[in-house]
């Protein structure tokens, strides 16, 4: 604070000192006296203070203390906002927004990057693919047509497959892709059909029917026959068929249906079954290699239900 009384005081401290001691005393003075008398009330107060603590002060000190304090020289007064300041909060603050900002940056980029490799690049390897594809159709389509060829004799079928191709390729140089690999997945769709190979059995097994018989709803008069049948490839696995039901026209895949016969093979199929309970005589067609049709034997009709 200051020096005893003997000592030497320097002027500005002094005057802070005085400043900050007028402070506490300020208030009961103010509410008592005018501005003349609270100037003088609050000298002869200071020296009053000061005295009681063997200090004294010169009056021209006291009286530059009260100056100072009703121009409010030692009150902090923050600087004006401005662009200055801002940058001078920002930078005090750095330690705080600093955090927030690398963790806001470590999202953003875990982000892109999940962007990237989720969408962007599956994307990019799509349409590279496609483009592949396409660069690709016109031989894709030979080689179809070559290996249909090669599967069957038949030279309806050979014929629709060289039709199939034109078209896709026609539409490829329309740019109607969607076309073009329409055409490839019917001729694929033929290939697969001529390299079947299975047989159509009468299934004979305990406890379920080898045969029904309809009456329709549109014809009373008429009796349909059904042989309830699966087909069967070489190596025993029963295959799935899509079957269009005409009781209802709704196609299903289904791995047995009933398919229409003759009252006489549904007939002869009966006493076979009752004989001995096994039907010798099992298979009611056969899908060969290179044809599209299965080859039915004799009485065998078109028309098959999926339920009954």
């Amino acid at each position: 604070m200051a020096g005893t009384s003997d000592a030497p005081l320097d002027d500005l401290m002094m005057a802070m000192d005085v400043v900050d001691t007028l402070r506490h005393e300020e208030g009961q003075i103010a509410r008592e006296l005018n501005a003349d008398e609270r100037d003088a009330a609050m000298v002869k107060r200071l020296r009053q203070v000061y005295a009681a603590q063997g200090i004294q002060v010169p009056d021209d000190i006291l009286k530059a203390g009260v100056e100072d304090l009703k121009r409010d020289r030692f009150v902090y007064s923050p600087p004006a906002v401005g662009f200055q300041r801002t940058l001078a909060m920002v930078y005090i603050s750095r330690d705080t927004w600093s955090k927030w900002l690398a963790v806001a940056a470590a999202v953003l980029l875990v982000a892109v990057t999940a962007w990237y490799f989720l969408v962007k690049l599956p994307a990019q390897r799509a349409e590279a693919d496609l483009l592949a594809r396409l660069n690709a159709l016109p031989a894709t389509l030979t080689e179809l047509v070559d290996r249909i060829d090669a599967l069957t004799g038949n030279t309806d079928v050979e014929a629709q497959a060289r039709t199939i191709a034109d078209d896709g390729r026609l539409a490829l140089s329309d740019g109607k892709t969607d076309g073009a690999f329409k055409a490839e997945a019917d001729l694929r769709q033929l290939v697969a059909k001529l390299q079947e190979v299975f047989e159509v059995r009468i299934v004979s097994r305990e406890g379920e029917s080898t045969g029904v018989s309809r009456v329709p709803e549109a014809n009373p008069d008429t009796e349909n026959y059904y042989i309830i049948v699966e087909a069967v490839d070489p190596d025993g696995n029963v295959l799935k068929r899509s079957i269009l039901s005409e009781e209802n026209s709704k196609m299903e895949t289904v791995d047995i249906w009933g398919q229409r016969v003759s009252e006489t093979i549904y007939n002869a199929v009966r006493r076979d079954k009752e004989e001995d309970g096994i039907v010798q005589k099992g298979v009611l067609g056969q899908k060969r290699r290179g044809e599209l049709e299965i080859k039915w034997r004799s009485g065998v009709q078109d028309g098959a239900i999926t339920k009954w």
